[in-house]
């Protein structure tokens, strides 16, 4: 009898340890599944330098990312100092994405000072061909101002496109039709300006700074400019009578003038040809809360209304 009670006591141990195992085992199989899900769920940490970037990747990564930008709203790139915290950004995100061509000079010392191997990072300008810097290689050797036209917008776009996806790639379709759609969009824009332009005589517009040479590329036309490519400075008398005479030349009534730039010299200009400034938006910040296509959309037709 002893012995029989004995048996059905370890009976019922062995038994209970087992059930305490099963629950055990399930326990780390849910958490590993919870931890596998949140992982799926967690977005692709993604550090841009400055607006325009910030909206391409939008465009493609869309809810599956989280876009953080270096340069702050209303602070000029060509001007901007990295911060501590901006490194430490950069170090923790899985993409880094700059525009190129100079904009950023900050870049290579950056990266050469970034501990992770795991992350990408992106060259916007890959594939497009650079214009020059009139203003001589003391400035910088080339015109960074891609993203200002429409054409190479898309290709700085489809460099983020196949950089998500090297980093994401099990989302690859997502980002696939995302960057047809938005590409979509911008072929449609040019496409509709590059008939009107062709269909305009003047050719010539007039800017506080020459931040337009790749959308002049685009469509054929010529920038005439207060300031340089990468901005700042008075211009001489000489610069000044120049561009007075091709204004009441060319009977150029708008003087185009950007946020970030300083209006004076921009106002005289207007008032030594008889023209109005009119704002243009060079998208470097996020300004009065339009998105990249609007904000194209508004300058192309601004510029298109003043040839005419």
């Amino acid at each position: 009898m002893l012995k029989k009670f004995i048996m059905i006591i370890l009976s019922t141990c062995i038994l209970a340890t087992l059930v305490g195992c099963s629950k055990s085992t399930s326990s780390a199989k849910e958490r590993a599944v919870n931890n596998s899900n949140q992982s799926e769920n967690s977005k692709l940490k993604v550090v841009v330098s400055f607006n325009p970037l910030k909206e391409f990747a939008q465009a493609v990564g869309k809810d599956k990312i989280e876009v953080t930008t270096v340069v702050p709203e209303g602070v000029e790139p060509h001007d901007f100092d990295l911060t501590i915290k901006d490194m430490k950004d950069i170090s923790n995100s899985s993409l880094f994405v700059y525009s190129g061509f100079g904009m950023e000079t900050w870049v290579d010392k950056t990266l050469t000072s970034i501990d992770n191997e795991d992350l990408v990072v992106v060259d916007s300008s890959k594939g497009i061909t650079p214009l020059n810097n009139p203003a001589g290689k003391e400035t910088g050797q080339y015109d960074p101002h891609i993203w200002l036209s429409l054409q190479d917008a898309k290709i700085q776009t489809k460099n983020i496109k196949d950089a998500l996806v090297k980093a994401d790639k099990k989302n690859e379709k997502f980002y696939e039709e995302n960057y047809e759609e938005f590409s979509a969009q911008l072929d449609k824009l040019y496409n509709e300006y590059k008939v009107k332009f062709k269909g305009v005589q003047n050719k010539n517009f007039v800017t506080g700074h020459a931040a337009f040479g790749y959308l002049c590329r685009d469509f054929g036309l010529k920038q005439n400019s207060v300031e340089s490519v990468f901005g700042g400075g008075e211009p001489s008398p000489q610069t000044l009578k120049k561009l007075v005479d091709i204004v009441k030349k060319d009977k150029i009534r708008v003087i185009f003038m950007e946020e970030l730039a300083s209006p004076r010299v921009s106002e005289t200009l207007a008032k030594s040809a008889g023209a109005k400034v009119q704002k243009i938006y060079t998208i470097e910040s996020k300004e009065e809360n339009k998105t990249y296509i609007e904000s194209m959309k508004e300058n192309l037709l601004n510029i298109y209304n003043s040839l005419k």
